[in-house]
């Protein structure tokens, strides 16, 4: 397969807002094109605009967890191995998603956090990065992705927040924000 087939590793990084939405338009295209999509989301699970059409789309896969856990400094011990069976089972699935594709998409939203709190193995996900099929492009998302995924990643954008209504005391809007 020439270079031009090769699946890449895209980075939606920082702490402004966009990060899902942009994994969730690059999904749009490519599922446009007749790409497969596994859109795979951890750490959120209210409702989700972008999520919601998403399941509509033919080419596309969701997986997320059912439940909604919260933020992890408000997790007790309990709700943080729950959130951990269940994220690693969603990162399990989407691996083996992708390996019954000869090409397709596979979105890590938020995986960033999960990586970091332990809630996906972080050896598990270097070796689906070292192991995937060549032409499985890779998006992962979420704040401060660790070195070895930015040393692997051969796109990095990063949002930065400049100004944001948070910061004004206004919570997330629907169809906006979510």
């Amino acid at each position: 397969m020439s270079e031009n087939n090769k699946g890449l590793i895209h980075i939606y990084c920082g702490d402004g807002k966009g990060k899902t939405t942009a994994a969730a338009g690059l999904s749009i295209r490519a599922a446009g094109n007749g790409i497969d999509v596994i859109f795979c989301q951890f750490m959120k699970g209210r409702k989700s605009g972008e999520i919601d059409i998403l399941k509509n789309i033919k080419n596309i896969t969701v997986l997320r967890c059912d439940e909604d856990f919260g933020f992890y400094w408000n997790m007790s011990e309990e709700t943080k191995n729950k959130a951990k069976e269940c994220y690693s089972s969603l990162f399990k699935e989407a691996v083996l998603l992708t390996e019954q594709k000869e090409k397709c998409l596979v979105v890590f939203d938020e995986v960033t956090y999960a990586l970091d709190y332990g809630f996906v193995d972080k050896n598990e996900f270097k070796s689906f990065i070292e192991n995937r099929h060549f032409a499985t492009e890779i998006v992962v998302t979420g704040r401060n992705p660790d070195d070895y995924i930015k040393e692997k990643a051969d796109y990095i954008t990063e949002m930065v927040k400049i100004k944001h209504p948070f910061d004004k005391g206004i919570a997330a809007r629907e169809g906006i924000e979510y």
